[in-house]
This record gives structure tokens, C-alpha cells and sequence, in this order.
């Protein structure tokens, strides 16, 4: 099985400290490297984290502000730099486009990685390339800012035991997948007597926005929830100036969203550790965790599938 993990690469707000980079997050998911907001700095995040970036597939900015985008440029330079040959799908609001080009063409070098853009100037499914599906939603923060959720699809999985019992092995397996049914001793079998669908993970990423509706949408029933937590409770009238989220209202979000498990992260730097705001949206939400730069969040387990056994 292929690793299925986040990697926080930074989890600092506007401004980095001595213990956080500015935001940056990979998710090593199915063969592939997705590759969330990369603020200043990320392609040297990498080398502290121990992972190669050729690993990215896919890059997604969930708004122009700063801290959400300024490694971009050096993260495709990297990339080029090391000769990936697979393409690099990059994932932005339309309205950015100029910003998009300004990044990716910041400096002279000689392009020959393939970029492949994707500007999103709607909402609803962005792309369903038979890998993953990738919805996209419009939080509230001022200027067009993407809350991205991502689904691998379905599998079908086999129940060894219902195999042997009906005795199909070898080709027959793959004969009854291709054909729904099989005659076995006089006996029909069909596909999904032996069989039985899991439904395919999903993962979603709420950065920078005030409390609305669509934040709970996109991360509705989410493995994983990624979600900005900028501001404790007791500065809530700053968080709703600056349209951001305190743990507690980004703990909410999760709760109502029925997501598996929730990260907080964009920490304000005015707070030195982040476990008062683990602490708050904990209170709310229990199954929460603070990011860390280099802390790596394995998927967690699915309940249902682990109770349905």
C-alpha cells in the first residue's frame, strides 16, 4: 500500500517565527504528492522534512495572499532543477492568474518541466481525472480564496473467505470482476456475493476564512480535515476583522462537518505554542491536533470500515 500521510511543512499565519515557516503542506497520497499553499521557504522545508520534492504531482493555492503562495516559483524551479518528468498540475483561483505568472516566471531560468494550469473560476468539481476527484468551494476572506476537497475513488475489495468457500481462485477472479457473475458447480455467483465496495477516502483543506456554510460543505464527512485556526476565542472580534477562524469556531466547523479527524494550523504568531488552541478546540471537537512543522499525520483509520469487520 502506498504511503497515505500529511506532512505539515509550515504552519505559521502571516509571518514566519523561529519555531514555524509559513504555511506548506504535502499529502502523500496513491503514488502522488499534493502540495498545498506553499508559502516562503517550502522548498527548504523539504530538506528539513527528509522528503525529495519531485515527489509533488500537483500544487494547489487556495488564494494570492503572501504566505499562501510566495514558494511557488521556487518550489516549480526546484522541480525543473531536479528533471521530473512527470507533469505538475497546479490548481488556482482564475482571479489570480497574474499573480500565478508573476510566481512561476519570477526569474530567468530555462522551463522544461511541464505545467499544467488549472484556473478555477467556479465552484463544484474542478477535475475527475479517474485518480482523484477535486471539488472546490469559495470561503469568505476578502478575496477569492478556494476550500479544496479531494476523493480518491471507490475500490472493490474481495472477501478471500467467500472466495475459497465458493471456490474461485486464479482467473476465475478476475472473470467473475469482468463479467459480474460466474457459474461455479452448477452454482451462480455473483460479483458482489464475494465482494463489497469501500468507499474512497476523502480529504478536505479550509484555509483562511470567517465561519460560512460552504466550510462545513466541502469538509462534510472528510477523513481528513485541514482547517486554519488562526486565533484563540478571546480574540474572536480580530479573527472576524481579519476573516479568519478561531480553534473553537474551526473545531466547530469540523464537528458539524462529521469529519474522521481534524488538524488546526495558520497560527498567529503572537502564540508561542499552539496547545492552547489545540486545548480550546478540543474542548469542542475532541479528536483534534495542532500542526507542527514536520509532524506527519498518517490518514486515520475509518471507523465504519473498522466496526464493519
Amino acid at each position: 500500500m502506498s504511503v497515505r500521510d500529511l506532512t505539515i511543512l509550515g504552519c505559521s499565519s502571516q509571518q514566519p517565527t523561529r519555531f514555524r515557516n509559513h504555511g506548506a503542506y504535502l499529502v502523500r497520497w496513491n503514488d502522488e504528492g499534493l502540495l498545498f499553499d506553499p508559502g516562503e521557504g517550502t522548498q527548504r522545508q523539504f530538506i528539513f522534512a527528509n522528503i525529495a520534492p519531485p515527489v509533488v504531482t500537483r500544487i494547489f493555492i487556495s488564494h494570492f495572499h503572501g504566505d499562501h503562495c510566495l514558494g511557488l516559483g521556487s518550489i516549480l524551479m526546484r522541480l525543473n532543477l531536479d528533471g521530473v518528468t512527470h507533469p505538475i498540475h497546479c490548481y488556482y483561483p482564475a482571479s489570480g492568474k497574474k499573480y500565478f505568472d508573476r510566481l512561476r516566471y519570477g526569474t530567468s531560468y530555462h522551463e522544461t518541466i511541464t505545467v499544467v494550469e488549472h484556473p478555477v473560476s467556479s465552484e463544484g468539481i474542478v477535475s475527475d481525472d479517474g485518480k482523484f476527484k477535486i471539488e472546490a468551494v469559495f470561503l469568505e476572506h476578502g478575496i477569492d480564496n478556494i476550500g479544496w476537497r479531494i476523493t480518491e475513488p471507490d475500490t472493490l475489495k474481495f472477501d478471500s473467505e467467500k472466495l475459497k468457500k465458493e471456490k474461485i481462485e486464479g482467473p476465475l477472479v478476475r472473470k467473475l470482476q469482468e463479467e459480474g457473475s460466474l457459474l461455479v458447480d452448477g452454482e451462480l455467483v455473483k460479483l458482489e456475493d464475494v465482494s463489497r465496495i469501500r468507499k474512497g477516502d476523502a480529504i478536505a483543506l479550509v484555509i483562511d476564512t470567517r465561519v460560512c456554510p460552504q466550510a462545513i460543505s466541502i469538509a462534510k464527512g472528510a477523513r481528513l480535515l485541514l482547517i486554519e485556526s488562526t486565533y484563540l476565542e478571546e480574540e474572536k472580534l480580530l479573527a472576524k476583522k481579519h476573516m479568519h477562524l478561531t480553534a473553537k469556531q474551526a473545531a466547530e466547523i469540523a464537528l458539524a462537518a462529521g469529519v474522521e479527524e481534524a488538524i488546526l494550523t495558520h497560527f498567529s504568531a503572537r502564540y508561542l505554542s499552539s496547545k492552547p488552541l489545540e486545548q480550546e478546540a478540543r474542548a469542542v471537537f475532541p479528536n483534534t491536533h495542532a500542526a507542527e512543522d514536520f509532524k506527519v499525520f498518517p490518514f486515520p483509520k475509518n471507523k465504519l470500515e473498522e466496526r464493519s469487520r
